[in-house]
C-alpha cells in the first residue's frame, strides 16, 4: 500500500482543516517546499497536493507552488483543488503534476471530465468521491450534492477511471480512524484502486487499511500533530 503524505495550500501556506471547514485553518509551516523535502528526505515517494484557494475560488491557484515541488524534490505528486477547465489540466500538468484529482468537475461538468479521462487516461486523472452520509460534496466541500458515492464511482468505472481517492468528511482531519466500513464496501463491488483519505491516526490504521485492500493512504493532520512519525511511516513503507 502506497503512503501518501497530504500538503493542503492556503494563501503559500501549508494547513490543514478540521471537516473541510476553512474556519479551522491552522498554519504548520509558511513554506510548503521545506515540508515536502522532509516526506523525501524520509524515503516517501508519494505526494497529495491540495490547492484550497483554487477549490474555493474553482480555478487553479496554486500552481506555483506545485511547480517548485515537481522541480526542488522527485515527489510524484498528485495535484487537485479548483481544476475546472482544460486551461486548468494545462497548468496542473505543466506545472509539474504526475496526476491531477477531480472531484467537483466531475459532478458538474461531466462530459469535460469525462473527455480528460479519454485523452490522459485512468492513470493520470484521479477521481475524487469526498462524501458526507454516503452524498458527494463539491466545490471544497461547501455543497452537498444527491449523488450516492458508491453510483458515482460506478458511473465513471465505466468510462476508465482506476483510481479513486475517498474522504469520509466527517472523519477528515478528527484523528478519530478512516472510514473502514465504506472503504470495505467500496472495494468489495467497484473494480478500482482507492486511495483512503481522512481520519488516519496511528500506523494501527494504515495496517487496517492495507489489510481491506485499498491501493493507497493519505495521511495529513496525524503526522503535523505527531501522532504518525515520518520515521514509523518510512518503516511502514
Amino acid at each position: 500500500m502506497r503512503i501518501i503524505p497530504a500538503i493542503d495550500i492556503i494563501e503559500g501556506n501549508c494547513v490543514r482543516l478540521t471537516k473541510g471547514d476553512f474556519g479551522t485553518k491552522k498554519i504548520y509551516n509558511e513554506n510548503p517546499l521545506e515540508v515536502a523535502k522532509q516526506f523525501e528526505d524520509n524515503g516517501i515517494q508519494y505526494l497529495h497536493l491540495v490547492d484550497l484557494d483554487g477549490a474555493k475560488s474553482k480555478r487553479i491557484v496554486n500552481y506555483k507552488t506545485l511547480e517548485l515541488i515537481a522541480t526542488k524534490t522527485n515527489l510524484k505528486i498528485d495535484f487537485g483543488g479548483g481544476l475546472k477547465s482544460d486551461n486548468d489540466l494545462k497548468i496542473a500538468f505543466e506545472s509539474g503534476a504526475n496526476q491531477i484529482t477531480g472531484g467537483s468537475i466531475a459532478v458538474q461538468e461531466p462530459v469535460l471530465f469525462k473527455s480528460w479521462i479519454q485523452k490522459h487516461g485512468g492513470d493520470k486523472i484521479i477521481l475524487g468521491a469526498d462524501c458526507i452520509n454516503r452524498k458527494i460534496a463539491i466545490n471544497g466541500w461547501l455543497q452537498t450534492s444527491e449523488l450516492d458515492i458508491l453510483e458515482f464511482i460506478q458511473e465513471y468505472e465505466k468510462h476508465g477511471i482506476e483510481s479513486v481517492i475517498c474522504t469520509d468528511i466527517s472523519k477528515d482531519g478528527m484523528l478519530s480512524g478512516p472510514s473502514t466500513k465504506l472503504y470495505k464496501e467500496l472495494i468489495s463491488i467497484a473494480n478500482i484502486r482507492l486511495i483512503a483519505s481522512g481520519g488516519v491516526s496511528n500506523i494501527q490504521d494504515l495496517i487496517e487499511l492495507k489489510a481491506l485492500g485499498c491501493e493507497g493512504a493519505i495521511v495529513g493532520k496525524a503526522i503535523y500533530e505527531g501522532n504518525v512519525t515520518l520515521k514509523k511511516l518510512s518503516e511502514f513503507c
